[in-house]
C-alpha cells in the first residue's frame, strides 16, 4: 500500500477546510503544522461570535470595507495561527499549507511568527486580479520558502471547485 505524502494530507485538508467557510466571495482553508504533527487549522470568515455572511447576507454577502474586501472576514492563515497560540500551541518552524496564497497582511504575521515554510494551492494575484502575488515575494524576501502545491490529491473533484 502506498502512502500518502504529508503534504497531500495536509494539502486536502486544506481544500476540506476551505468548504467550511462561510464566505460569500471565497472559500480558504488552512493547515498548520510542524513535522508531522497538525497544530492547528483555519477557514477564511467572520470571527467567532459574530455573523456568518451565508446566512446573514446569503445574497452578497457582508458589507465591504473602504478597498473592497469583507468588512468582518478573516483570512484562514490569520484564523489558524491565533487558535493556535491560544492554545499556546508553538508554531515557530511549522509549516502553513493554505489553498490561496497569502496576501501581503497574512504575509507580515506568518513572518512575525517564525513560520518557515509556506505551501500554497491557487495565486492570490489572479484571484484578485493583480500582477504577482506581494505575500509571497514578501516571504521569499525574508528567508520564508514558498511553494506552489504540485502533489495529487486523491479527491480531484473537491479541489477543482476551488479553482
Amino acid at each position: 500500500m502506498n502512502k500518502p505524502d504529508f503534504d497531500d494530507i495536509y494539502m486536502e485538508l486544506a481544500v476540506n477546510m476551505a468548504m467550511r467557510s462561510h464566505c460569500i466571495k471565497k472559500h480558504v482553508g488552512a493547515v498548520l503544522a510542524k513535522e508531522t504533527r497538525i497544530i492547528s487549522v483555519g477557514y477564511n470568515g467572520p470571527p467567532a461570535h459574530t455573523h456568518n455572511c451565508d446566512e446573514e447576507w446569503p445574497e452578497k454577502g457582508c458589507s465591504r470595507d473602504s478597498k473592497g474586501s469583507c468588512s468582518l472576514a478573516m483570512h484562514a492563515e490569520q484564523n489558524a495561527i491565533l487558535y493556535a497560540m491560544k492554545n499556546d500551541a508553538k508554531v515557530d518552524g511549522s509549516t502553513l499549507y493554505v489553498t490561496l496564497a497569502p496576501c501581503l497582511a497574512c504575509a507580515r504575521i506568518i513572518l512575525s511568527v517564525g513560520i518557515q515554510k509556506v505551501i500554497y494551492l491557487n495565486s492570490y494575484a489572479e484571484y484578485k486580479g493583480l500582477p504577482f502575488d506581494e505575500g509571497i515575494e514578501f516571504l521569499r524576501k525574508f528567508g520564508v520558502e514558498v511553494t506552489k502545491y504540485e502533489g495529487t490529491f486523491l479527491e480531484k473533484e473537491i479541489v477543482d471547485s476551488l479553482v
